[in-house]
């Protein structure tokens, strides 16, 4: 008899990270954890461990109304569509979001889940590039730059800062996600994409795997990514999750 409990992120690390074993891939959500945005559900079978699942808040950090992972260990994964709509039933979310490289959570958002929408773009590494624009500098930030982040970076052209960029280091190891704004004037002329990838260079150095995403609608940043060597690794995809499918 299966059984679903309202538990801690101590109780489900093991799994946890067997899970991220299993994906391996830059999961976004893994910052819920670590910043208290997350319940998480432990599944037993006959009293035995056999997966977990988590909810955040879709819009409201403090809501508890999307569920963003469910995992079970291979040996009891063929009681997916059991167990779900159970933790479901438990944890009372509204909406499924999920990454489309999460083939688990997928197949449960294909499932059980309607109005199905791309929100936004991943991208992991794929190839090394060598773009160079003259006179253009690639460095740290400095106190007398006034741009308020110690840990970011710049490209400085003709001594003029033309765009920042940096990491956000809260995701699953070794991933770290990259960042980057080229200011207005300078736009349309390869900085994006130089500092992207000066930025995966800095990322390998710090022991890092580069990642990156964007919204789906930003074609600029889209094109700066692939140019600077990433690919389209998945999406994050949302749904809601209907009554009917669920009674099915």
């Amino acid at each position: 008899m299966n059984k679903i409990t309202k538990t801690n992120l101590q109780e489900i690390q093991p799994l946890r990270n067997l899970f991220l074993h299993e994906n391996k891939f830059q999961f976004i959500y893994n910052k819920c954890h670590g910043a208290g945005w997350a319940d998480t559900y432990l599944f037993l079978a006959e009293e035995i461990k056999i997966g977990y699942g988590s909810v955040w808040g879709k819009d409201k950090r403090e809501d508890r109304d999307a569920i963003f992972e469910f995992y079970l260990i291979q040996p009891f994964r063929k009681l997916a569509n059991n167990i779900f709509p159970q933790f479901v039933a438990a944890c009372n979310a509204t909406y499924i979001e999920s990454q489309s490289n999460d083939l688990l959570l997928s197949a449960m958002l294909y499932q059980y889940a309607q109005n199905i929408n791309a929100e936004a773009i991943l991208f992991e590494e794929h190839y090394q590039t060598n773009h160079h624009i003259s006179n253009t500098i690639f460095r740290k930030q400095k106190p007398e730059d006034n741009l308020g982040d110690e840990e970011g970076y710049v490209l400085e052209h003709n001594n003029t800062i033309v765009a920042t960029g940096g990491f956000v280091k809260n995701y699953n190891l070794p991933y770290i996600d990259m960042y980057m704004e080229v200011k207005e004037p300078f736009r349309k002329k390869g900085f994006g994409s130089l500092m992207v990838q000066e930025l995966k260079k800095e990322a390998y150095l710090m022991g890092r795997v580069p990642a990156a995403r964007c919204n789906v609608k930003n074609n600029a940043s889209k094109a700066t990514l692939l140019k600077a060597g990433l690919q389209v690794c998945g999406f994050i995809l949302v749904g809601t999750i209907s009554k009917e499918k669920l009674s099915q």
